[in-house]
């Protein structure tokens, strides 16, 4: 039996690299080899226990690479190809699917209103690295295919393109769902590789003013190459006060939250112009409370809108077709290489956030 090496969930605090048997195709599958991947804030949350998976998979859910192999069933790609799936690879067949949330494929409420989804949370369209077997690995076997592969345009690199499976689609979605207008002052909370994205998403969206909020003066210079106009450290300044000023006291037409802790969410709020949308990317590891006088007591006509990342081949042609026209420029955010052997290495500079790292491309 053909093995390979695969970076597997072993308990809260471990994730080690293991041997595994090359996945089997079936019809509708594709096996893809990886040739980079990357590690991304949600793996920190598995890593760390706050999302629960299954003791023994393989995680990472960003895959670039080549076919190796083909189901029967798929049809017009050819082995050798190389191509990329989204983090969130739905089938399209399901109710939520078919409802027009494809991120939420095979999601579904029991009669006592708790979430099915196979043992998991409301994101059961996001299946690598979640409830089946994941992208830091050499190979992995990505299901509905024809639904998912995208073929990478010639002369764009790996690097170019590994934020499209998860960062780029997510931080372009939380843009999207703040409902931004022509000439929308939008504020963007923490400037990580998502809220980089967001940021960026909500210049090609017409705002007029963008403001990026973060703690790191470095990510803070980072975003105005990403368009924002205004940068504000919240360690030097009252966030609050400053987007009233800059806003003449009207308020933020939209913010888009990219970290997903109490603070920031409530910050978020408190921005907001009356009708203002807030829009949610954060992955909250507590509950959320929200005070009365950043809602509004509910009579602010405030909207919420939460996301997960949207996938598909189409989602994945267009963010790359973004990319091939030199709208955004996304290299600067890998910072550091890693060999897939290193990858235990590589999650211990993700998780503790050391010298400057944005994301880690890993290289089997």
């Amino acid at each position: 039996m053909a093995m390979m090496r695969a970076a597997a969930f072993i308990e809260p605090g471990r994730i080690e690299l293991v041997e595994k048997p090359i996945p089997d195709v079936g019809p509708n599958d594709a096996l893809i080899r990886i040739t980079t991947t990357t590690i991304c804030g949600t793996d920190v949350h598995i890593l760390k226990g706050e999302y629960p998976v299954a003791k023994g998979l393989t995680v990472g859910h960003e895959p670039v690479g080549v076919i190796e192999k083909l189901g029967s069933n798929v049809k017009g790609y050819h082995e050798g190809q190389r191509v990329i799936a989204g983090a969130i690879c739905p089938s399209f067949t399901s109710y939520p699917c078919q409802d027009g949330v494809p991120s939420q494929d095979g999601a579904y409420l029991t009669a006592d209103g708790t979430c099915s989804c196979h043992g998991y949370k409301a994101t059961a369209g996001w299946r690598f690295g979640n409830i089946i077997d994941g992208t830091q690995a050499d190979y992995v076997l990505v299901p509905d295919a024809q639904a998912n592969l995208e073929p990478i345009p010639d002369g764009l690199t790996d690097e170019q393109v590994l934020m499209c499976p998860d960062i780029m689609s997510t931080g372009f979605k939380g843009a999207e769902n703040a409902n931004i207008r022509l000439g929308d002052f939008v504020v963007v909370f923490a400037q990580g590789p998502i809220g980089l994205c967001a940021t960026a998403g909500a210049r090609l969206l017409g705002a007029s003013t963008v403001i990026a909020v973060d703690g790191i003066n470095e990510r803070l210079t980072i975003s105005q190459k990403m368009g924002a106009d205004v940068t504000l450290n919240f360690r030097e300044v009252d966030v609050v006060e400053e987007v009233m000023k800059i806003t003449k006291g009207r308020g933020a037409d939209s913010a888009i939250e990219c970290l997903g802790t109490q603070k920031t969410f409530e910050t978020a709020l408190r921005v907001l112009k009356p009708g203002g949308t807030l829009s949610s990317l954060g992955v909250y590891s507590e509950d959320l409370v929200i005070p009365v006088s950043a809602f509004a007591a509910g009579l602010g006509d405030h909207k919420i809108n939460t996301a997960l990342c949207p996938g598909g081949k189409e989602r994945m042609r267009r963010l790359m077709k973004v990319i091939q026209s030199d709208r955004i420029d996304l290299k600067a955010l890998v910072t550091h290489e890693y060999k897939l052997d290193d990858i235990v290495a590589a999650y211990d500079l993700f998780a503790n956030q050391r010298d400057g790292v944005l994301k880690v491309a890993i290289k089997p």
